[in-house]
This record gives structure tokens, C-alpha cells and sequence, in this order.
């Protein structure tokens, strides 16, 4: 697998999620995964790890899709500087 230039750009756009409260999220960071935003092990041998979250209540987020924001997993509006 080619990890050169990672993180790749999954999509220029958030993704909206309802999360659950207490349930733990792996938030795909590399941008390699088919189950975006969502890590799937993608990253392996890349040197990259997948970014931990577990909210305190359900409720809808937005989690970056172009891997680029400051705040991960939350898109910060990096998206629209690409």
C-alpha cells in the first residue's frame, strides 16, 4: 500500500454523525479507510494511528473528512482551504 503523502483527502466535505453516548469511536486519521470517517485498520505499517473518541452524550457531530482538521476528529472548516 502506498502511504506516501498521508493523510489522503477522503472527501472535501464532513461527515455527519450521531454518536452515542459512552460508545467508543476509532475516527479513521489517514483518510485510507472504506469506512469512513470511521477507522478499519487501514493505517497499518503506515506509522499512523487512528484517533480515540468516546462522547458524553448522544448526539450529531460533524467529523472531518479531509483529515487536515486541528480540532480531530471535529471538522474545523480545514476542508474548505483545499
Amino acid at each position: 500500500m502506498d502511504f506516501e503523502n498521508l493523510p489522503k483527502v477522503a472527501t472535501k466535505s464532513p461527515f455527519k454523525v450521531t454518536v452515542e453516548a459512552d460508545q467508543k469511536y476509532f475516527w479513521c486519521s489517514c483518510g485510507l479507510s472504506a469506512n469512513q470517517p470511521f477507522c478499519d485498520g487501514q493505517h497499518k505499517g503506515s506509522g499512523m494511528k487512528s484517533t480515540h473518541y468516546t462522547p458524553t452524550e448522544t448526539k450529531d457531530v460533524w467529523l472531518c473528512g479531509c483529515k487536515q482538521s486541528k480540532n480531530p476528529p471535529f471538522c474545523d472548516g480545514s476542508h474548505s482551504q483545499l
